[in-house]
């Protein structure tokens, strides 16, 4: 607990990063893929900060993390409304480490300990050893097994962060060297090991899952051809596996899909059935379900990635658009999106993803004639946020151009409105037939 009375308490800094795929442990990237290696240091930064609070409960401690990426908005949303933050400063690696402890010895601190995000061995008592060695040290430091380290602290200001090849096996003797240099009495701590490479992942998180899918595309198809192999191949990512479910077509859509890139697997007819199907068959941990005539967005993954970066969210959708050339179709997408945004009710050709535990959950989707995603959106909103992101899938206006823009919007509006009342997806069917035939 921080007496706000008092200055001179003690500070931990957690020298971290916002995770995103392709910029966040690249050098884990080709065992996890650009989503996998991000969601790692996702995970690791959590739990430093878990172990962080769990040792300032109760101390004169001020935890903050010092980072670079992202914005303060962002991270609070990730890590909390009242998480103290900085941000890093320019330069290498040294300077930043020098800017953050001369910025808490400014402010009155008396001991800070500085910590990397990577260290899944760290437990609260390696800081209460940490500050501990302060008292009677101007230095303590923690070494790595690679030759850097994973903690050093100071109590006082110390100009011998400069002049070091960061990032090579010869960081913590260097640091060594320049301590003594400047007379400093220092404290080692026991080594430990920050995950950087496949070798060290395998040897600290054995059960952590290697070459796996972050997202499964998972998409029902019954008579497709004309459609499923560009869907397909605007799916395909590094991290992502796509699985088509199908029905029994009798048309040429599994020769296609299989000629695109897809893992096939076969399912009774229903696009409730085929998703369930779908999803326990699927290896990745969070599952998009997408039509066969809508494609998704550039970078698609990392929208996701971002929109789950938020832990109160459970699923999400993209944005709406078709691919009609119609002075209507414009405000009726709007339409749409305003909808999704604050009904939290997407439709299903807008890519619905989830996170794996909240899906399974809530039991998958219904196995209904009609509005299986509305309905299941409507359940799973109660677990927790729905995300709408800010990029749009392109489904087929095809529909739309058969039955007509007006008359397709309003038996919409009808089946939503339906759902939201809680009408019974029975009726709701009957009521489409009898919509779909005579409005």
């Amino acid at each position: 607990m921080i007496n706000p009375q008092n200055p001179q308490i003690d500070r931990l800094i957690v020298f971290g990063r916002y995770p995103v795929p392709g910029l966040t442990k690249t050098r884990l990237i080709p065992v996890l893929g650009p989503a996998g290696a991000a969601d790692l240091q996702r995970w690791l930064t959590e739990r430093t900060m878990e172990t962080a609070e769990a040792f300032a409960s109760g101390r004169e401690v001020n935890v903050e993390v010092c980072f670079e990426g992202g914005s303060v908005h962002k991270i609070r949303r990730w890590l909390g409304p009242d998480v103290s933050l900085s941000r890093q400063g320019p330069g290498d690696l040294g300077t930043r480490m020098y800017d953050a402890f001369l910025a808490a010895f400014q402010k009155g601190c008396r001991r800070a300990v500085l910590i990397g995000t990577d260290i899944p061995e760290l437990r609260p008592d390696h800081l209460s050893q940490a500050f501990d060695a302060l008292s009677e040290n101007d230095l303590v430091i923690g070494p790595s097994r690679d030759g850097g380290y994973w903690l050093i602290g100071l109590n006082r200001p110390a100009r011998f962060f400069h002049g070091i090849k960061w990032g090579t096996g010869a960081v913590f003797a260097q640091t060594l060297a320049l301590a003594d240099g400047h007379g400093l009495r220092v404290k080692k701590l026991d080594f430990l090991t920050d995950i950087d490479t496949a070798e060290e992942l395998r040897e600290q998180l054995p059960d952590w899952p290697e070459k796996g899918p972050y997202v499964s595309v998972i998409i029902p198809a019954l008579n497709e051809a004309l459609n499923i192999e560009k869907t397909i191949r605007k799916a395909r990512n590094n991290d992502a596996e796509v699985i088509v479910v199908d029905g029994g077509s009798s048309d040429d859509t599994v020769a296609q899909a299989i000629r695109a890139g897809a893992r096939i697997e076969k399912s009774s007819c229903g696009r409730a059935v085929q998703q369930n199907r779908g999803a326990s068959l699927a290896h990745g941990r969070t599952l998009l379900f997408l039509h066969a005539d809508t494609h998704l967005p550039h970078s698609y993954i990392n929208h996701i990635f971002e929109a789950l970066m938020n832990p109160g969210t459970v699923a999400g959708a993209f944005r709406f658009k078709t691919d009609l050339n119609h002075p209507l179709m414009k405000p009726i997408e709007f339409a749409t999106n305003i909808r999704s945004r604050y009904l939290k009710l997407p439709y299903g050709d807008q890519g619905l993803f989830f996170r794996r535990a909240a899906f399974e959950t809530v039991g998958g989707f219904p196995e209904v004639s009609i509005a299986e995603d509305l309905f299941l959106m409507h359940r799973i909103s109660k677990q927790g946020r729905i995300k709408i992101a800010p990029v749009h899938t392109v489904t087929s206006g095809k529909r739309w151009q058969t039955r007509g823009l007006l008359r397709t919007t309003l038996i919409n509006q009808i089946i939503v409105a339906g759902c939201c009342l809680g009408i019974s997806p029975r009726v709701l069917a009957r009521l489409y037939r009898m919509l779909g035939t005579s409005v």
